[in-house]
């Protein structure tokens, strides 16, 4: 069973890196306290990684 990692925006990207706003955008993060679910691979975890600053991740069961 694979595993997923909800992500929730916990802080704003305003006023950040055009990196790290283009980053939360890409996850499907756009408004403040937004969760979204992805599949834990290492393409997400590196984005998770890019901005874990500014978000809160939770590793949740996959169905």
């Amino acid at each position: 069973m694979a595993q997923k990692l909800a992500i929730t925006l916990v802080h704003s990207p305003v006023g950040r890196p055009e990196k790290q706003r283009r980053t939360a955008v890409a996850l499907g993060l756009r408004k403040m306290h937004q969760t979204v679910v992805h599949e834990d691979t290492p393409v997400i975890r590196g984005m998770v990684n890019r901005i874990k600053h500014l978000v809160d991740v939770k590793v949740v069961d996959g169905e």
